[in-house]
């Protein structure tokens, strides 16, 4: 299973697609502002009311070139929000490197607070199947950041972080590197309220273990965490487990472990741990619990919203994470 369908909001704005097929409203095939299919040409929004998703589609324009066009058709000074869509692979005509480009321009954002590098759906490429590279270089380029996500992890590689203006930190993946979350867990992000890691499995590099996620649980290097999300886990009971004594918890207002392979085994630890009705919503979607153990969890957490949707049967003893290939 993959992310399906791109963003239509980012960072409290709609998105507006800039790609190969965007022309300038004054320029084009006729003088009537319609594009060569006779559609309505787009006007282009105020720059500072979008966020502008900027992409290419496979083996049409470079991505670069239309990131280039993208430069010159929008007060760039203006934006706020940026998501980055596909930018080509290995196995295309064209690739880029998008981390490259964007710190390359990153004078011409002297505003940008929010960035999705990725929003790239599954007719696309699947989530495993999207190539990166070392990120770190984005976070030094817009410190000004206060939110970032990525999707994909193939070959992703960051340094510890360090921000006093990031409060939203996001990675979706099939399978995310134990040592990016090593990078994460040693960053120095002293008001991040919100950070989700979809952590994924092995058949698709998430090799990250509860032991990685150690320094998250213990909460020193996060003092304004709220919401913390460890998603899409094939170690979902040991991550459970270890949720249940996390000292971070005591100060959450919301905790997901949905998406991965929580069993009763888990719930139970879960259970068995500190107090969660302090909690303003648990999310445990996707997963394999028995209806027994589901009517359990709910009469323990009778003041919080807790999200059981999505019961999965085991098949032959087979499991698996909602997001992997």
């Amino acid at each position: 299973m993959g992310v399906y369908g791109y963003l239509e909001e980012y960072a409290g704005l709609p998105v507006f697609t800039f790609n190969c097929e965007t022309v300038a409203p004054d320029g084009g095939d006729d003088e009537d502002g319609e594009d060569g299919d006779g559609q309505p040409r787009p006007e282009l929004p105020a720059a500072a009311d979008a966020a502008w998703y900027v992409g290419t589609i496979f083996d049409e324009e470079p991505f670069a070139d239309t990131f280039a066009r993208f430069l010159g058709m929008v007060d760039t000074t203006e934006v706020t929000a940026l998501v980055i869509g596909y930018w080509g692979a290995s196995y295309d005509q064209n690739t880029a490197d998008p981390v490259a480009l964007l710190t390359e321009a990153a004078a011409s954002f002297p505003k940008l607070k929010a960035l999705f590098v990725g929003d790239i759906p599954g007719d696309q490429s699947e989530i495993s199947w999207i190539e990166h590279g070392d990120i770190s270089p984005l976070f030094e380029a817009f410190p000004g950041l206060e939110r970032f996500e990525i999707r994909g992890a193939q070959d992703l590689t960051l340094a510890p972080i360090k921000s006093d203006v990031l409060r939203r930190l996001r990675f979706e993946s099939g399978g995310l590197p134990a040592a990016v979350v090593q990078a994460v867990a040693a960053s120095d992000l002293p008001n991040l309220e919100h950070l989700d890691l979809w952590l994924g499995e092995g058949n698709y590099g998430g090799d990250a273990t509860v032991a990685d996620l150690a320094p998250i649980l213990a909460g020193e290097r996060l003092p304004a965490l709220r919401h913390l999300g460890l998603e899409d886990a094939e170690i979902q009971d040991e991550i459970a487990a270890a949720v249940a004594g996390a000292p971070i918890v005591a100060r959450l207002e919301s905790l997901s472990l949905a998406m991965g392979i929580l069993t009763d085994q888990g719930a139970e630890a879960l259970l068995s741990g500190q107090p969660l009705t302090h909690l303003r919503a648990l999310d445990l979607h996707h997963h394999f619990l028995t209806d027994a153990m589901m009517e359990r969890v709910k009469a323990a957490l009778p003041g919080v919203e807790v999200d059981l949707d999505d019961q999965e049967t085991t098949d032959d003893d087979w499991r698996y994470v909602a997001v992997s290939e």
